[in-house]
């Protein structure tokens, strides 16, 4: 029997893992790339509906319509090619999103022996919490789980 030389080999990745400081050093950053997602995101979505309400509309189709239908239909292509580029370039840095409105993105690094996570968040523009890679997805610990006391050694900030 002949195997199947056409299907897609399933290649593991290695992914960077993050110490605690450079995901801190990186926060402004990430804010700003977590941002434009958010924006071309909800972009592009709104011009999804938008096209939608356009296909719906009853009525005789006439040129402007079409005219109309194909500029909110472009206009959310370029919308979604911004989030692509936004989202290759979050994820050239080994950090994960979850949720493009709300801006959380995971960071990927060691915890004892295990994959662990810090949680990115958006709106509070910070680390304040962390998760291993077996927990469930809305799992948030705290980060001074993980986070060594500043005060003790102050080189890690």
């Amino acid at each position: 029997m002949k195997r199947n030389r056409k299907r897609k080999r399933n290649d593991m990745r290695l992914i960077r893992l993050w110490t605690y400081p450079q995901a801190n050093k990186a926060l402004p950053y990430l804010h700003s790339i977590t941002g434009s997602l958010r924006e071309h995101w909800l972009e592009a979505q709104d011009k999804r509906l938008e096209v939608n309400r356009m296909q719906k509309e009853p009525g005789r189709v006439d040129r402007g319509r079409i005219l109309a239908e194909q500029f909110a239909s472009e206009e959310k292509s370029k919308a979604e090619e911004r989030f692509a580029e936004d989202l290759q370039e979050l994820l050239g840095l080994d950090v994960f999103l979850l949720d493009p409105v709300q801006g959380v993105a995971f960071i990927p690094f060691q915890k004892d022996t295990e994959l662990a996570w810090f949680v990115y968040d958006h709106f509070g523009n910070d680390l304040k919490s962390w998760r291993f890679h077996q927990d469930p997805l809305e799992t948030r610990r705290p980060i001074q789980e993980v986070v060594p006391d500043p005060a003790v050694n102050p080189s890690l900030n």
